[in-house]
């Protein structure tokens, strides 16, 4: 009897445990800066397609996409997430800089031109946004709409244009690629002229899309999803996408990397194929989100550009985090938080 009751005990624990595991290997923790209104389907979307249960944390739009990032980091050495699936690549960066992340080369990234993927296959990017500027029609001729940049130290603007802040999220990015572009001593005297010429330091980029839109302001700075999401909702605006005819634009692809110490790293790197897919890459583009596929031949809505169709910005994003620590101390005192 006590032997039979031994084996008992035995069976039931080792079937709890494998139940566990099973547990375990079907779930999958992301975190993502994303917009969770264009990540959310395209995880549910994955949970349907592998049976893997998809817990996903979201950055908030003030934010973006620090706080997930620096979530990463405080859970150093005791990683909750599998994933971190970042709106633009300098976060990413700063978290490889960090020890932060594992290599994975996925076999959906073979098609994704080097350029927008980590040589070292820390991180590779998809569907990518654009920092364009839109316009409010009302306020502003097409004839005689800003083209670029340098048009936000232009006196004929003076109190009529706005940046979000670049401490958070693609504004980051902006400003982390002018130096590297420019240098540090030429960005700061650029922003500089920026503070004298009156722009208006907005929060985020929906609230530049809303500010523009409302014809508070003329025109902002912001990326290419919250523009297109003002154009469906048939506001009195259009876009320009900068400096065609100089730096060009910057082009921001999603990123998504494995993070080191990963509870789950075979449900991530499924997770990781999925995101970096032809399948992805078209649902994005044909959402609101509006954004630009790099895989080759993707079919694309006639509101969404080809990136092979602009001058994009010649950065290598690995030098970003480098870039944006050379001026972050000096943006925290132009911007009024330090």
């Amino acid at each position: 009897m006590v032997r039979a009751v031994r084996i008992g005990l035995a069976g039931l624990i080792l079937a709890t445990l494998t139940a566990a595991c099973q547990r375990s290997s079907s779930e999958v923790v992301v975190y993502t800066s994303e917009d969770q209104v264009f990540a959310e389907p395209v995880l549910k979307d994955f949970e349907k397609a592998s049976g893997i249960r998809v817990r996903a944390v979201y950055d908030t739009e003030e934010t973006k996409s620090t706080g997930v990032a620096l979530r990463i980091v405080a859970e150093r050495g005791r990683s909750q997430a599998d994933v971190f699936w970042a709106n633009e690549p300098l976060r990413t960066v700063m978290l490889q800089q960090q020890g932060l992340l594992e290599a994975y080369r996925s076999p959906s990234a073979d098609d994704i031109p080097a350029r927008y993927r980590d040589p070292d296959a820390y991180w590779t990017g998809f569907s990518a946004r654009a920092r364009v500027i839109l316009y409010n029609t009302n306020e502003v001729k097409a004839g005689e709409a800003p083209s670029s940049l340098r048009d936000l130290v232009d006196p004929r603007w003076k109190g009529r244009a706005g940046l979000p802040n670049p401490l958070f999220g693609t504004t980051t990015t902006q400003v982390a690629a002018l130096v590297a572009l420019w240098g540090t001593p030429a960005t700061r005297t650029f922003l500089d002229g920026i503070k004298a010429n009156g722009v208006k330091l907005v929060t985020s980029n929906g609230e530049a899309k809303d500010l523009v839109a409302s014809g508070e302001l003329a025109w902002a700075f912001t990326d290419t999803d919250d523009a297109s999401e003002a154009i469906e909702q048939h506001k009195p605006v259009a876009v320009v996408y900068p400096d065609q005819t100089g730096i060009g634009t910057l082009v921001m692809p999603n990123a998504a990397a494995l993070v080191k110490g990963s509870p789950h790293p075979e449900a991530a790197k499924k997770l990781i194929d999925y995101l970096l897919s032809r399948e992805v890459e078209e649902k994005l583009a044909k959402s609101t989100a509006a954004q630009m596929p790099l895989h080759p031949n993707v079919p694309v809505p006639p509101n969404v550009k080809s990136v092979s169709t602009i001058k994009d910005m010649a950065v290598t994003y690995s030098t970003l985090g480098k870039t944006i620590d050379e001026i972050l101390p000096y943006l925290k005192q132009w911007s009024g938080t330090s």
